[in-house]
């Protein structure tokens, strides 16, 4: 990389940030806790479907020590939807520890940012620089994008040689005397600029160094390394109901997907079971979380639904059951709620698009 086309890079990029500004309700504060917020929640998120989750948390947790203090249930509920829930689940201990291991300072320097948890390398540059203006680049998806494309970089952006790679380069590119601004710049220009697809060349004021436009390498470029393999799982969901509009929901404590988000009970197969009348008391026999079953009627099974996650695929269906005699007996960690309950639960977003169709908000069954 000769040294004129790095200045040429940093320079444009900055011009280029002055007239697309883009106004979002984190930029240029200071206040780490809220960039912190932005910074958790738009992992993994658009910045259009993150936005109002940022405005919610700022408003019922407006300080660390406000989240820190909040029950876990009710930090799960405000992130229901938004999905990759461990990111909930880091952030809410993550206060724990800012407020009552750090004093309710936050962490000020890059190396201390790093201990919070579920904070990265990208995430503590990012808050470095935002919100106490040390020079530290940012490196995320976006700007694997911008830098392989302008520089020709074929290295794959996954692999431990690209990584480093492509840390030194954004570290050699970063203007020392405005970090927040070059960050912030060079991830606004990767999400709305050089985009993944159609990005926006024939206006682009790099392009006359872009070493992917020249070579007609746009699409080409990044490289990854690794394909991903999914996997596909079954979930049969038991919606069991009875007389006082009652139904039983658990708590997902496993370390597997959608840990500590609620659930009805549930078997998982090697396909989408086929529930019949007659079935359902050998069903009951070998199903887990079922101690004793009563008389029961199944009144509906749901279409079948599908979730895909980063690495797995979900499919689902839902089977509601009507209780005719005494009441089921659950092992003890079933929680029975009345339908009205059911909004206070933080649900995984499959179970949300079941409810969606049912107009849950009005009504359970």
């Amino acid at each position: 990389m000769s040294e004129e086309k790095a200045i040429f890079f940093t320079k444009n990029l900055l011009i280029w940030s002055e007239a697309h500004l883009r106004p979002l309700p984190w930029k240029g504060i200071k206040n780490p806790y809220f960039i912190w917020l932005s910074e958790i929640i738009l992992q993994q998120t658009r910045v259009e479907q993150g936005l109002p989750y940022y405005l919610h948390f700022i408003e019922k947790y407006p300080t660390v020590k406000d989240l820190a203090d909040a029950p876990e249930d009710d930090v799960m509920k405000s992130w229901e939807g938004l999905g990759y829930y461990s990111r909930a689940r880091n952030l809410h201990a993550a206060a724990k520890y800012i407020t009552y291991d750090c004093g309710n300072i936050f962490p000020n320097t890059y190396d201390n940012i790093l201990k919070i948890k579920g904070v990265g390398v990208y995430t503590a540059a990012a808050l470095a620089s935002f919100a106490y203006d040390l020079p530290h680049a940012v490196v995320d998806g976006n700007v694997y994008r911008v830098l392989s494309r302008f520089f020709g970089i074929e290295t794959p952006i996954d692999s431990n040689l690209g990584i480093k790679k492509f840390r030194e380069l954004a570290e050699k590119l970063l203007d020392r005397t405005q970090p927040a601004r070059y960050n912030q710049a060079i991830m606004d220009f990767g999400a709305t600029h050089c985009m993944p697809k159609n990005p926006l060349c024939g206006t682009c004021n790099l392009r006359e160094n872009c070493q992917a436009f020249l070579e007609e390498k746009v699409g080409f470029l990044p490289v990854k390394s690794k394909k991903l393999i999914k996997k596909e799982r079954f979930f049969n969901y038991f919606i069991f109901k009875n007389e006082k509009k009652q139904t039983w929901i658990r708590k997902r404590i496993e370390k597997d997907i959608w840990q500590n988000l609620y659930e009805f009970p549930m078997i998982e197969s090697e396909k989408l079971l086929e529930i019949s009348n007659e079935i359902l008391s050998e069903l009951g026999e070998n199903y887990a979380q079922i101690t004793e079953l009563p008389d029961l009627k199944i009144t509906k099974t749901s279409k079948p639904y599908k979730h895909i996650l980063t690495h797995q695929t979900v499919f689902a269906q839902f089977i509601e059951i009507e209780i005719l005699g005494d009441d089921i007996v659950f092992k003890d960690n079933m929680l029975k709620i009345f339908e009205y309950e059911i909004k206070k639960f933080a649900f995984p977003r499959l179970i949300d698009l079941f409810f969606q169709d049912k107009n849950v908000s009005l009504s359970l069954f």
